[in-house]
């Protein structure tokens, strides 16, 4: 997709003409052929490798490095390399960052903690069957609204890929794989706006739709939201609700009991981590 970075993929995606690693690839790659693109966890999990060595290709085309976007679950560092656990709440995988001894005062993400929100740009990987993403560069991310806009510059070369670009009115998708970037659809999956809890019901289980008319609107919105989060059933934290919401705590935690009361949501991780409860 020459044309995307005209649509501002900025440092967080994009294309780029000219990676440092252009060329060196089988098949005489060039420079102009190496591709940056933004990505959630899941899609990397999802792609199957159809033999040794196979190009990572995605929504059928190929990509050669990768940049992610979520919160650190564990830091195991070695003498070598650091390994960190990335979860975006699509799915959760391995980092690797190799530790450059001679580097003295370079930033090699050695700082980073548990619980800190990074950004990755490297390359997907496969040891021994298992998939992880091998690190040129990670940092920590100041500002949370980075993490609501990698996922939406995801989504959109996503669709740019799978559906054309906008008002091409086609399909471009060749590939395999699944169509769904984020966690499996589940109860309500519908249009509107994620972030105020616009999106109706949609589908779902008809019964469970009637319960929550039922409800205050800050308990819909609160549904609503959780159900446009890629948090599967790990669920989603009442911060992150608070924040895409902008809902006070304290009105999170009551629109939760009511969603508790009907058996529309359970508590996951913890009690103020909550998910949809799907019938």
């Amino acid at each position: 997709m020459a044309g995307y970075g005209g649509y501002g993929g900025g440092d967080g995606g994009g294309f780029m003409s000219g990676s440092q690693q252009g060329g060196s690839q089988a098949g005489g790659s060039k420079y102009a052929d190496e591709s940056l693109r933004p990505v959630t966890i899941k899609q990397l999990l999802d792609w199957e490798e159809t033999f040794p060595g196979a190009e990572l290709a995605i929504d059928g085309h190929p990509v050669t490095q990768v940049t992610i976007v979520g919160q650190v679950r564990s830091v195991k560092p070695q003498p070598t390399n650091i390994t960190y656990r990335i979860d975006d709440g699509t799915g959760a995988i391995d980092v690797k960052k190799w530790v450059d001894s001679e580097a003295q005062g370079r930033d090699d993400g050695s700082a980073i903690a548990p619980d800190a929100f990074v950004r990755v740009w490297g390359r997907l990987k496969i040891l021994s069957g298992k998939k992880h993403v091998g690190a040129n560069f990670i940092r920590q991310i100041e500002d949370f609204n980075e993490v609501n806009y990698h996922l939406l510059e995801a989504t959109y070369v996503h669709l740019f890929f799978s559906k054309g670009a906008p008002g091409s009115g086609g399909a471009k998708h060749e590939g395999g794989g699944g169509d769904n970037m984020f966690v499996d659809q589940g109860y309500g999956a519908g249009g509107g706006d994620v972030a105020m809890g616009g999106a109706g019901p949609g589908g779902g289980n008809s019964a469970m739709q009637a319960r929550l008319a039922t409800c205050s609107r800050n308990a819909q919105i609160m549904c609503n939201f959780i159900n446009n989060s890629p948090g599967g059933t790990e669920g989603v934290n009442v911060h992150v609700i608070a924040q895409g919401t902008r809902m006070s705590v304290r009105d999170i935690t009551n629109a939760a009991d009511e969603l508790l009361g009907q058996g529309i949501i359970y508590t996951t991780q913890d009690d103020e981590t909550w998910a949809i409860l799907d019938y």
